[in-house]
């Protein structure tokens, strides 16, 4: 398995790191616009290889993408000062337009693994491009606010996190679903086993939780600046499952064609992933007020990327 990381930041280092440290991939190659940055990233993390494992780790330009299984997008550019979100929007449409064409040109039967933000309106726009299929051009969408949601329910019934099914679906941003209603803890809905262990999963807990998952984000974001462990983490889940053609299930962001009545729209639910990427949609059971939330989310996504204007 070869993994391409277009843009060197601590995003797309983070996700490299990851993916060396448990040998995932026998290369990883970082390829950014800065090209010295891209090398000091890729010794920095070869370093620490001969103590966990095999994986080589190198940057070069586009051509060093050759045969590449994965390619994870995770450039970018910043907000200026006084513009707008559409326009943010544009000119990273615009970023994508020059690095997808030189990736596929090398690459072309990679898997696109889309990180830059905002992920769902960015794995749309890579969707077009690129021209490929939407089961190829996969966003990391909500797959870190899911492991948040786990993380915090976990801890609140004293269990590990990876004993709880839990999702959260739609937007990765500040419309997504908290999916209460089909939240397990081993055999048992959350609120059973809250009840068994006489800490019950009250409205103000419920809230509490919402808002640790929701404003996750911002509060990093606050204390330092920007995130990356996390989400680098994330990205080296998505390639393992590709990788080990898993067939895990994931909360990952495609366009899907129809989501609550909204066509062609990219957001996230639960999907089978392996070797060929996507293979099926797993929608679970929501309530009404959660399924009326998922039809806001998507209809929002819709017009955003669809108010975008870009060449393509």
């Amino acid at each position: 398995m070869k993994v391409g990381i277009v843009g060197a930041g601590m995003v797309g280092s983070a996700a490299g790191y990851a993916i060396a440290l448990r040998g995932t991939a026998s290369q990883v190659v970082f390829v950014d616009y800065k090209p010295e940055f891209a090398i000091a990233q890729a010794q920095d993390i070869a370093h620490a290889t001969p103590f966990v494992s095999s994986t080589v780790v190198t940057a070069g330009d586009y051509d060093a993408l050759e045969g590449a299984d994965i390619v994870i997008l995770s450039a970018g550019v910043g907000q200026k000062p006084g513009e707008s979100r559409l326009d943010l929007l544009a000119r990273n449409a615009e970023v994508f337009n020059q690095i997808i064409g030189k990736v596929l040109a090398v690459a072309p039967d990679a898997i696109l693994l889309v990180a830059s933000n905002p992920v769902d309106i960015m794995t749309q726009i890579a969707t077009r491009l690129s021209g490929l299929p939407p089961h190829r051009v996969i966003g990391s969408g909500t797959m870190l606010d899911t492991a948040r949601f786990r993380h915090l329910i976990g801890h609140h019934l004293g269990i590990s996190p990876q004993s709880v099914h839990a999702y959260v679906l739609g937007e990765h941003g500040d419309s997504e679903i908290l999916a209460w209603s089909s939240a397990r803890a081993g055999a048992l809905t959350v609120e059973e086993f809250a009840a068994n262990i006489k800490s019950p999963l009250t409205a103000s807990v419920k809230d509490r939780i919402d808002d640790g998952v929701r404003n996750a984000a911002y509060t990093i974001i606050k204390g330092k600046g920007a995130t990356w462990y996390g989400i680098g983490a994330g990205l080296e889940r998505i390639v393992r499952a590709v990788a080990k053609d898993e067939k895990a299930v994931l909360s990952l962001s495609i366009v899907t064609p129809n989501v609550e009545g909204v066509r062609h729209v990219a957001l996230s639910v639960p999907r089978v992933i392996g070797r060929n990427g996507i293979e099926l949609d797993l929608l679970p059971e929501l309530d009404e007020s959660e399924h009326e939330a998922l039809r806001k989310s998507a209809s929002m996504l819709k017009q955003t990327v669809d108010a975008v204007k870009f060449q393509s």
